[in-house]
This record gives structure tokens, sequence and C-alpha cells, in this order.
């Protein structure tokens, strides 16, 4: 047993720091990051470092790795996204340290990689995207020169090979440690890759460094608990001040303890957000296994509950949450009433062999091959997150967001009446950066929506299609004339669900009893 300022002092100058945890606080080793930023205001050591995290840490404001973002105390960066992290991302933005950002999939299952001593993770995933070294590579800015990944040829098709690297130091996190380390998770709302990691830094000669939030007698915990056995740690330290989450200080429903009943909730307010959501939904078969993104999409889970279905279908969450209500908002990547905890890896494994029936993701921008944009916009170094993964291989996604943005006002009415048109149009002609490959899509065979408040559009040969329009709207002057390019329309071009502007709920629940 080790204070937290010890453990700040065992990682040395240049090495490579990787830190466990999920962005809104999820099984975050705080306390660690909070002593390294003050020691290293105190003595400007250690410097140098190369800092991996497997999601984003931070709460878009001040905490988390927002708190590293300190001149000379990193080299480089990894991660797969920098956007909740913003005083970091200055750093990369003015070119003051390297970055790379990897799809969060890649880089949760490169920890067994390098566990396993191979010399990288080969997937499919990221192949005609940003990440693609044909493309960017992962590179975040101008001083990040080093390739991390490279196109393979295995069996006459292309791969992408993501380099192993060595970890010097982990530090991950847990609920209880005993007297010999072993560590249990049963009060976190995520597992993410802990074992993983610890087994990485352990077998690249590392060491290993836990957080938990209380201590138990040599022998006292039950051995199917332990997530990480005591002889992967090295040194751990305690915080019995540790949170659930940034928000959260301890909710039973969040760890599995306890399943949250229901109650009688206000409806969300009907909005936009709400009426993309609720169109979204429709493309959900009853007994889907899905995942829903970041923004809009965490509202599906909402609205499923608000009609009565939402044990009726099987909402995922990338961070390991199988079954159950995803939680909305900043503390996205926890959940409650779900069916089961799986460590992030085996999840991100799911989703790369095409296990999901359906998604929901975000689109920052869209074009008229159908290529999405979620990652590099409004002129700040972000991230794709999980999107690349989600979306590579799931066999019905819909992208979901407004038809322009930046002073966007609508009346909802049995339809939608645009009172102030928003200045920022995301139909474009061509893409900044690829977050998704259309074409790829195309030959992949998925089904692919793009879906707005005020129209739906459909991924076919030729590109975009105009399939349904919103009552109230002209196609011509709300529509196509807000567009960067001309998409085709459809001959049968229908009006979207009259319900999706209602205010009472849509009745949802009888049309599942319905396809039973």
């Amino acid at each position: 047993m080790i204070d937290v300022r010890e453990a700040v002092g065992l990682v040395p100058d240049g090495s490579t720091l990787l830190i466990g945890g999920s962005g809104a606080g999820h099984a975050l080793p705080q306390r660690f990051i909070d002593e390294l930023a003050t020691v290293f205001g105190e003595g400007g050591r250690p410097r140098d470092l190369t800092t991996v995290r497997v999601v984003g840490i931070g709460d878009f404001a001040d905490r988390g790795f927002s708190q590293l973002g300190l001149p000379g105390l990193m080299r480089r960066t990894i991660g797969s996204n920098i956007g909740n992290e913003p005083r970091l991302g200055a750093l990369v933005e003015a070119n003051e340290i390297e970055s790379y950002s990897f799809p969060q999939g890649v880089l949760s299952q490169l920890m067994r990689e390098i566990a396993a001593g191979r010399p990288g993770l080969v997937t499919h995933v990221g192949l005609g995207t940003y990440v693609d070294p044909r493309q960017t590579g992962g590179k975040q800015n101008a001083v990040t020169t080093e390739d991390l990944v490279e196109v393979v040829t295995l069996r006459g098709q292309e791969w992408l090979l993501y380099h192993a690297f060595p970890i010097d130091v982990a530090v991950i996190r847990g609920t209880t440690a005993d007297e010999d380390g072993n560590l249990t998770m049963e009060g976190e709302a995520v597992q993410g890759e802990m074992l993983a990691m610890a087994m990485a830094a352990r077998n690249s000669g590392g060491i290993v460094i836990a957080q938990v939030r209380q201590l138990a007698t040599r022998g006292s915990l039950q051995a199917r608990d332990v997530k990480v056995p005591g002889a992967l740690i090295d040194h751990v330290y305690l915080d019995p001040d540790q949170w659930q989450t940034y928000m959260t200080q301890d909710s039973p429903y969040y760890a599995g303890a306890l399943r949250r009943p229901a109650r009688p909730e206000p409806p969300l307010p009907l909005d936009v957000r709400k009426v993309i959501a609720r169109r979204s939904l429709l493309e959900f078969p009853r007994d889907a296994i899905c995942n829903l993104g970041f923004g809009i999409s965490q509202l599906i889970g909402r609205v499923a509950w608000e009609e009565g279905i939402s044990d009726q279908l099987v909402l995922t969450v990338e961070q390991g949450i199988f079954g159950g209500v995803p939680v909305a908002g900043n503390e996205g990547g926890a959940g409650f009433n779900y069916q089961a905890m799986i460590d992030q890896p085996y999840m991100f494994d799911f989703y790369d062999g095409g296990g999901l029936d359906v998604a929901s993701l975000s689109f920052a921008e869209v074009d008229a091959e159908g290529n999405v944009n979620v990652h590099a916009f409004e002129g700040r170094v972000r991230g794709a997150g999980g999107f690349p993964n989600i979306s590579a291989r799931t066999r019905k996604i819909n992208f979901v967001g407004t038809l322009t943005a930046r002073g966007l006002q609508v009346e909802i009415r049995d339809g939608i009446h645009v009172t102030s048109e928003g200045s920022l149009g995301k139909f474009v002609p061509k893409v900044r950066q690829i977050s998704f490959n259309g074409h790829l899509a195309r030959e992949r065979g998925q089904q692919v929506r793009y879906i707005t408040e005020r129209a739906v559009f459909a991924l076919e040969d030729g590109g975009l299609v105009l399939i349904e329009v919103a009552p109230g709207i002209d196609v011509e002057g709300q529509v196509l004339s807000r567009m960067g390019f001309r998409p085709r329309v459809a001959d049968d071009l229908r009006t979207m669900d009259r319900r999706l502007y209602a205010t009472g709920p849509m009745g949802l629940a009888v049309d599942f009893r319905a396809a039973s």
C-alpha cells in the first residue's frame, strides 16, 4: 500500500503512461490525475510522457485529461476522442504535442495484443476512413509524423495493422482491493479493459498501479468477483472519496446491484432532438440488438422507456453494458437494468463481427457519396470514439442530426415549421474527413439512413436519395436548397409519420405487439 504521491513518483520521464476509465469519470483513477497535475506543477516532473487512454477522459471542461494539458508534461498522446479534454486539445491544436486519434474499439482490443506480445491489432475497422494511412493515419496535427498504422494484405484482402507499443506504467481502478492486491469492481458503472491493461503493462516489463475506494482483509473477497488478480498489480493506493462518476457518488443501479423500478416520469420535451430520436427508433425491430451513439441517439433509450418498449429491445453501450437502458447526457457509458456488464474489448469483438442489428449514430457532415464526418468539424480537434467500430459492420445504421445548424429554430405543430433557418449546412459536397465510408458501406450491403427533423435520406448505389419529408416542409425551398449537393428524390417520396410530432406517446407498444 502506498499513497498517491508515491504512485505518481513511480512514473519516469519519457515513459508511456496508460490510464484506465471512461469519459464521464466511469472507473477512472481521478485521484492519480489530480496528483500528477499537482506534482508536475510543483516540480516539472515527470515530463515528455506518452499518455494513452482508450476513451476520452474528461468533463468537457477542467477535469480528467484537461488537467494534464500542461506544456512539457507530454510529448505525445494517444486516444479515441479528445473532444471532452479541451485544455489538452488546445495544446494539440497549437502543435505543442503529438496526437493520434484511433477508434475506441481498436485501442481497447490493442491492449490484449500488447499483453500477448503480438505486433499489433489486425482489423478491418478504419479502412477507407481518416485513420487509414492513405488519409491521415489518425494523426491530429502537423507535428505528428510517425506512422502507427499500416495497410497489410492477408489472403488477398486489405486490413489495417495498428502497431503495438510497450506500456511502462498502467493506472487502473477498482472498488475494493484485499491485502494481496486482488481487485474487484462491484461498485463501478463500467469494467472497461482493466485486466487487459494490467497484463499489457506487466508483459511489457512495466508496473501496474491501482486506485480503490476500500480495503479488505486477505481471503475475504469472493474469488469469482476478482477482476484483476493481485499478482498483476504492483501497487495500490486508497481513495475513500472515490465517486462512481463525475456526477454520481454511488448508484446501485449503475453498479447493477439493484434494478431501478419503473416509475412515472415527465416525458422529454417535444423538440427537434426528440423528433429525430423518435424517427430513428422507428427503424428498430422488436428484439433487435442495438447501439446508441452519443448526442441525439442517447435519447432513444429514454423514448423507448416512455413508449414502454425498452424491455423489447436489447440496447447496448460499447463500454460493456448489454441490455437495459443506457444513460444519456454527461454520464453516457453507464446503464441500468441491464442483462450483463462485460469487458469493453469483448463488446467491440461483437460489434466488429457484425453482431449488431441496428445502430443510431450522430453526424456532423454528410456528403453526396454518403460519407459521414463525426470527428473533425468546427475547427477543433476531436476524435471518433467508437463510431468507426460501430458503423463498420452493423447491418442497419441510422445517422441522425438536424439538416442545418447554428441558429435553427422550429415550431412543432403536426409537423415541422422552420421559423429561423440554421446558417450552417450539414449536407456538404465533400466531408472534411471521413469517419464512415459510404462506398464501402454499399459494397458491404449495409442499409443506411440519414435522419433529420424534416427529411430522411437513404444510401443507394448512386448516393443519397430523399425518401421522406416532414409535414409542412417545402421540398425544394426547405430541403434541397439547403444542401450542398442535390440528391435524387424518390419517385414514391413519403410523408414522415405524423406521430413523430405528437405531444403524447406514439403508441409503439401497440406496433411491437402487432409485429410479434
